[in-house]
């Protein structure tokens, strides 16, 4: 079976972020971001109103996130006339066929993410997700600030620090909370750093 080319997955990949990102209103011909506009007059997504409703009211039926941005994906391989059996195989093996290719991998990680956003979106409901992003937002600032601190040390405390930080995410089963030391833990840690209690000369 042939396998998709960069094109060709670069397209799936915008249209499904360019779908899935759409605030809830019904999509319009203007914004299609189809092949064409002929194509877009029989394009089964366009004429379905608010994507994000969609996935959100299959969450509301019991049905899995996941099962209909798959559908989704689905539909843009028959708009632009692949079978989607097909399509959602080639998916699979982007990263084993395309592993080289820096530029498109990137892409196709972003692609995942974009679908996991979705997901939670619909999940989670506007105030769930809100409240989830504003957390990872504040995390991230948090972890920035832990490099900061972290970058005053010399090498061998670096190494000592994320050492620690390593057992301390295993320890918390790696939850995102355990991704950040304080100041004070920090400072505490290269304090404590082992160093020989005996060191014989010569």
């Amino acid at each position: 079976m042939a396998m998709l080319s960069k094109e060709q997955l670069l397209h799936v990949f915008n249209r499904f972020s360019f779908l899935t990102s759409q605030p809830g209103e019904s999509l319009s011909l203007l914004t299609c971001s189809s092949f064409s506009l002929s194509s877009c007059l029989i394009c089964s997504i366009c004429t379905t109103t608010d994507v994000k409703k969609r996935i959100a009211d299959a969450v509301q039926d019991k049905q899995e996130a996941v099962a209909v941005t798959t559908e989704i994906q689905e539909e843009i391989f028959r708009e632009m006339g692949i079978d989607p059996r097909i399509g959602i195989t080639c998916l699979g093996k982007v990263n084993m066929v395309y592993e080289n290719d820096q530029d498109l991998m990137i892409q196709f990680y972003k692609f995942i993410a974009r679908e996991e956003i979705a997901c939670d979106e619909a999940e989670l409901g506007p105030n769930g997700f809100a409240e989830r992003m504003h957390n990872q937002q504040k995390l991230h600032q948090q972890q920035l600030e832990m490099l900061e601190q972290m970058r005053k040390f010399h090498l061998d405390d670096q190494l000592v620090i994320l050492e620690k930080l390593r057992n301390h995410l295993e320890t918390a089963n790696f939850e995102n909370e355990a991704s950040v030391l304080s100041s004070d833990q920090i400072q505490e840690i290269v304090r404590r750093k082992v160093t020989p209690l005996f060191n014989p000369r010569g």
